[in-house]
C-alpha cells in the first residue's frame, strides 16, 4: 500500500422534496384588501415561505380549487411528497373524488401540512373522524403561540412564544382527536386558549395542522410563521410512499411461502 488516500466518492444529493401547495383561492378573488395583502394568493404566499426556508431541499409548485380536478389529478399526488391545504369559503365545492384520491395517498405516506381553517376541510375531517369545529371570533387580537414540545422537528428554531400582533380568535372545546404530539398551544389577548400545532398519523402519512394564518392579516408573512410552515413539510416528508394499507386475505402458512407469494 502506497499510503495515499484513496479518491473519494461523489456524494449524491437527495432528490428534493416534491411539494405542492394548494389553497382555494376564493378570498383574494373576492376581496381587494385580501389581494392586497397576498398579491401573489395566499397559495404563493405559502409557497414562497416554505422556497424561502428549506430553499433547493424542495421543489414547490401550487395549485387551486378552479383547475381542472382542482390541480389535484392522478398523476399530480403520484409525484407529491407533501401537500400543503389552505380553505375557508368553499369547503363544498371541493370534489368528493378528489378528497378520496388525497386520502388514499395520505395512508400511502404523502405528507398532508393543514393551516388555519383548513380545519374543516373535508379531506381533514375525514382523516380526523370528528367535526373539527371550534369556539372562534375576529377581533385582531394578539396571539402567543407557545411551544410545548421543544424537542420536536416542527419546532426548531421558532420562538418561545411566537408572537403574532393580530390575528383570529380561536378557543376550545376543538374537536379533533387527541394528537399524537401537541407541538404548540396557543393563547389570545381574549383569554382563550387553543391547541394550534398538533401531529398526527393515518396509515404511513404524517399530518400537521397548525392554526394560524387568516386572510384578513399578513399572517404567511410572518417569518416565524413561515418557518413553522417549512418545519412541517420537511416533517410530513415521507421516507417512502407505498401502497394504501388494504384488506388482505391470506391462505394458512402464506409466511412461509417464497417472498411475494
Amino acid at each position: 500500500m502506497t499510503g495515499e488516500p484513496m479518491p473519494s466518492q461523489p456524494t449524491r444529493q437527495p432528490d428534493p422534496l416534491r411539494v405542492v401547495v394548494w389553497c382555494e383561492g376564493r378570498p383574494e378573488r373576492v376581496d381587494p384588501e385580501v389581494a392586497r395583502r397576498y398579491p401573489r394568493g395566499m397559495n404563493g404566499a405559502i409557497a414562497e415561505g416554505v422556497e424561502e426556508h428549506l430553499g433547493a431541499r424542495a421543489r414547490v409548485t401550487t395549485a387551486d380549487l378552479d383547475q381542472p380536478e382542482h390541480g389535484l389529478n392522478e398523476e399530480t399526488l403520484a409525484a407529491t411528497d407533501v401537500l400543503t391545504w389552505w380553505g375557508q369559503l368553499a369547503h363544498r365545492e371541493v370534489s368528493d373524488e378528489v378528497v378520496r384520491r388525497v386520502h388514499r395517498r395520505v395512508l400511502a405516506g404523502m405528507g398532508l401540512v393543514v393551516p388555519h381553517s383548513g380545519q374543516l376541510s373535508k379531506i381533514f375531517r375525514r382523516l380526523m373522524g370528528t367535526s373539527c369545529t371550534l369556539r372562534w371570533r375576529d377581533a385582531g387580537e394578539r396571539e402567543l403561540v407557545w411551544t410545548v414540545d421543544p424537542t420536536h422537528p416542527v419546532a426548531a428554531g421558532v420562538p418561545h412564544p411566537l408572537v403574532i400582533e393580530e390575528q383570529e380568535t380561536y378557543g376550545e372545546f376543538f374537536d379533533i382527536p387527541a394528537p399524537d404530539e401537541l407541538v404548540f398551544v396557543s393563547s389570545f389577548a381574549g383569554g382563550e386558549v387553543f391547541r394550534s400545532g398538533c401531529a398526527f398519523r393515518r396509515g404511513l402519512g404524517r399530518i400537521f395542522y397548525f392554526s394560524p394564518g387568516d386572510q384578513a392579516y399578513p399572517v404567511y408573512h410572518h417569518p416565524d410563521v413561515r418557518r413553522v410552515i417549512a418545519n412541517a413539510v420537511a416533517w410530513a416528508a415521507p421516507d417512502a410512499v407505498a401502497e394504501p394499507p388494504r384488506l388482505t386475505h391470506s391462505e394458512a402458512g402464506w409466511f412461509e411461502r417464497a417472498p411475494g407469494a
